[in-house]
């Protein structure tokens, strides 16, 4: 039996102390020990996007780290981001565009959209394609929610001006 290790980090803001075994990754830790389950597990292999959070600020595939690597960090899950509100233009937007089916996609790919709308006011439908490439979605094909995000992007754009 492993020995387990003390880890403190900040998740969604509300500092977290645990004892987690030390190849726990940190998907498992979100959804298993603190019930945060929009964290969504899909490859375990950093192939399909679905597992995506924030830590320190970017995008990372939370199957890919260890709990123990983010000792000390800051970590954003979709639950969140979404109950800060600063995806909520962006939420509404997959809405009335349908762009989302069966939802196993989608917090990964609104945290996703929201990173590239961070970085860049007002991306082309290219330069969102790209961004989301690392996110796979069975149901939609894309378009809508391609549509949702250069949407949003306007709608930020607009909103500034």
């Amino acid at each position: 039996m492993s020995a387990t290790v003390p880890v403190s980090l900040l998740v969604n803001g509300e500092s977290i102390d645990a004892f987690v075994l030390p190849r726990l990754n940190l998907a498992d830790f979100l959804r298993e020990n603190l019930k945060l389950t929009g964290t969504h597990v899909g490859c375990e292999h950093g192939v399909c996007g679905a597992c995506t959070v924030r830590v320190n600020g970017e995008i990372v595939r939370a199957c890919l780290m260890l709990t123990v690597q983010a000792q000390g960090a800051s970590v954003e899950t979709i639950e969140g981001v979404s109950d800060s509100g600063e995806i909520a233009d962006l939420q509404a937007a997959f809405r009335e565009r349908n762009a989302l089916q069966c939802g196993y996609c989608t917090p990964a790919m609104l945290m996703t959209a929201q990173d590239l709308l961070r970085r860049t006011s007002n991306p082309d439908r290219q330069a969102i394609r790209e961004h989301l490439s690392g996110n796979y979605c069975r149901c939609t094909g894309y378009q809508a929610i391609v549509d949702a995000v250069e949407a949003t992007a306007r709608a930020r754009v607009e909103r500034l001006a």
